[in-house]
């Protein structure tokens, strides 16, 4: 279920017409494989230096809040990430007065660096295989339905172990490869983290969701961040004024050299979820049942959004993030569903399972355990209420009104003030957030998610109240919003709410509340064992899988631990076509001039100026005698990766992963060796702009560019 449910985005990505390299590889147990091929390739650095030294390279990579990835960049803890890794943090610093979104930010010293409440950064400090401990303390013995809890409390217990010799590291036990092998990560968390850079909007989300997963690319997708550290020990601290800089062992030098076609390129980070060894019937149910609904649904959701954003500044600023980030994962949907049907995808699979029948027949491997009949009624009984659960989440789940926030608040875990001893007396109230939301923009979202909701799902998984509406609003879902946002008193700020009085659940925000925890209980039961006997089939599909193909270096599905991926800088084919490596500054200085007929072309005039320079100094390309903005490998990525650090065969950064090609978005269910492209941001690019727009000379001293 926990598969299932993860948000299996990709960010994949464009190379040249060699064939990309598949593989998201941990370094701790790198096949000897993968690294004579990377050798081949020009890597230079010994294989110790990826994993085991002191200055490895992936002592430099970092988890960023637990979304994105990231590098440390500077002696003093500077760390570069994506603008759109970064964009809630620069949003919740924005004002209609100072919106650091619209127009960039840059602080000039450490005094005007940004705390950012609640994000962290993790380093990766050790990570091992832990299977046979976890089956000799009977992880095998367990039922399915009790795998989670006992590998929880396992963790739990050996982080204690930990935490009592570092206080500063934490554990964390994962499944890989279907559940058939386990990993523990330990990793060191520094959670005062502020902001230093951004670029405006203009830039950092250049072409918007008219470029999005599209090549060429033009988007200057970088933001800037400190770590700061406890003043005596250099380690992990909250934040506080007294913090100082983080001063790492090793960090990441930016390369100025530039790159060609051919040229080896490695990626680092944190790739989010993927599914290539999902059988043929969960890519159905994923096309059918969860991509398609992801995309009809997001389509009303930001329709209202991006109304309301265009016509008021404030509104803008409150929804600019929830906006990208539901449009983001909307067109990524649809890619890939072009994708999956583009390819023959399913036909594919199911060809590769008959494959896999006719060995399992001839060794008896898992006979008795693996059975594809019983795998294909499974998923076809869970059809109806996985795509409920998808319509749930995308109504009442992601960027939802606060109305819903409140509601669902209410019963699921705000906490409950008072006195514990006189029930009475105990209430629950909301503080004022309004600079988060826009009342107008948030009932109108909500009565058309309702009724799109109505519209979609069947009868059976609808939340009781859509009776009330018929009986009491006949039929108008907006009248029943309005009722709700003007009589609940979840909606009055500052106001307590007593538990336990009898007009309590007499509010129509906690009735609202209360169906929709109802109903989301019904589509979870009906979910829930078939799920468990799903996954155990999944499970034993990837045993017979890698049994079979032992032989061969195989990979684990991403599960957002650090992963490394090697390839080469160049261009693809499509078509008869060529694409191109990279792109210049000629080619957004062009686009700029459509900004008329596109707003999300729209640039400042510095940029117009900046991009349309005769010469860019020592940014430009030694090879092509331009400004390159973006550039194409074929490493192998997905969502989680964005912000990841792109290196030459030197352990140099070139720049940062951020985006992949329209063509490849099925690449987190098949990696499609001809199409599966990387965009990346080029290092220069990005200090250009810190350079010539940014004038932040005590940046640029600090990364060693003179």
């Amino acid at each position: 279920m926990k598969k299932l449910l993860a948000l299996l985005f990709t960010f994949q990505c464009s190379l040249f017409t060699a064939m990309a390299d598949e593989g998201m590889w941990t370094l701790y147990n790198l096949p000897p494989a993968v690294y004579e091929q990377m050798k081949q390739y020009g890597f230079e650095l010994p294989i110790e230096q990826l994993y085991q030294s002191d200055n490895a390279v992936k002592n430099a990579v970092i988890n960023f809040g637990g979304y994105c990835s990231g590098v440390v960049v500077s002696p003093d803890g500077l760390v570069f990430t994506n603008h759109h890794c970064g964009f809630e943090s620069i949003r919740s610093h924005s004002t209609v007065e100072h919106d650091y979104m619209l127009n960039g930010f840059i602080a000039n010293s450490y005094e005007e660096e940004l705390p950012n409440k609640d994000l962290f950064v993790s380093f990766m400090v050790e990570q091992k295989d832990v299977t046979d401990q976890l089956n000799e303390l009977g992880l095998n013995q367990q039922p399915l339905n009790q795998i989670d809890v006992f590998v929880d409390s396992i963790q739990n217990a050996w982080q204690k172990e930990i935490h009592e010799k570092d206080s500063t590291l934490r554990v964390e036990i994962l499944p890989f490869y279907e559940g058939n092998k386990y990993y523990m990560t330990t990793y060191r968390d520094f959670n005062d983290v502020r902001l230093v850079f951004a670029v405006p909007k203009s830039m950092g989300k250049f072409g918007g969701e008219t470029d999005n997963w599209m090549w060429p690319r033009q988007t200057c997708d970088y933001s800037v961040f400190r770590i700061y550290a406890d003043p005596k020990t250099n380690g992990p601290a909250e934040y506080s004024k007294d913090n100082v800089p983080y001063h790492p062992a090793s960090w990441a030098k930016v390369s100025m050299e530039g790159y060609k076609p051919g040229d080896f390129a490695m990626i680092l980070g944190y790739p989010g979820s993927t599914s290539r060894y999902l059988s043929s019937y969960g890519i159905q149910e994923r096309r059918d049942a969860i991509n398609k609904t992801m995309v009809q649904a997001r389509g009303v959701k930001q329709e209202i959004m991006l109304r309301h954003m265009r016509a008021d500044e404030a509104v803008r600023i409150k929804y600019d993030s929830k906006y990208a980030h539901s449009s983001n994962y909307w067109k990524n949907s649809m890619g890939m569903n072009k994708c999956i049907d583009s390819i023959g995808l399913i036909r594919q699979k199911q060809e590769f399972e008959a494959k896999l029948r006719q060995w399992q027949d001839s060794t008896d491997y898992l006979k008795g355990l693996l059975d594809f009949n019983r795998l294909d009624t499974l998923y076809q009984e869970r059809y109806a209420a996985i795509r409920a659960l998808y319509y749930w989440s995308e109504t009442w789940g992601r960027e939802c009104d606060q109305m819903t926030v409140r509601a669902k608040q209410v019963h699921s875990g705000i906490p409950v003030l008072g006195p514990e001893d006189k029930p009475k007396k105990q209430y629950i109230e909301f503080k004022d957030n309004s600079d988060e939301w826009d009342e107008a923009t948030d009932r109108e979202l909500l009565a058309a998610l309702m009724k799109n909701y109505r519209d979609q799902v069947e009868e059976r998984y609808q939340p009781d109240f859509f009776s009330v509406i018929d009986k009491d609003f006949k039929g108008d879902f907006r009248a029943y919003v309005d009722y709700l946002y003007n009589k609940s008193k979840l909606m009055k700020n500052d106001k307590r709410i007593y538990i336990n009085k009898k007009n309590y659940e007499k509010d129509p925000g906690v009735q609202y509340g209360i169906s929709l925890i109802e109903i989301i209980g019904v589509i979870r039961a009906d979910i829930g064992k078939i799920s468990e006997q799903i996954e155990e089939q999944e499970k034993w599909l990837c045993a017979a899988k890698l049994r079979m193909e032992e032989d061969m270096p195989n990979y684990s599905d991403a599960n957002f631990t650090m992963r490394m991926t090697y390839g080469q800088i160049g261009e693809y084919t499509l078509g008869g076509r060529p694409s191109g490596y990279y792109t210049t500054a000629r080619s957004l200085w062009e686009k700029m001039q459509k900004a008329d007929q596109n707003f999300e072309y729209f640039a400042e005039p510095v940029m117009h100026e900046l991009l349309s320079a005769k010469d860019y100094g020592k940014y430009t390309d030694s090879l092509t005698g331009t400004l390159q903005l973006c550039f194409l490998s074929n490493n192998d990525i997905t969502g989680g990766n964005s912000g990841s650090p792109i290196f030459n065969k030197k352990g140099e950064l070139l720049g940062l992963a951020f985006d992949g090609n329209w063509d490849s978005l099925s690449s987190d269910i098949f990696f499609d060796r001809q199409l599966a492209r990387t965009i990346n941001v080029d290092v220069r690019f990005m200090l250009y702009m810190m350079d010539k727009w940014g004038h932040a000379d005590r940046l640029l001293n600090e990364l060693g560019v003179k």
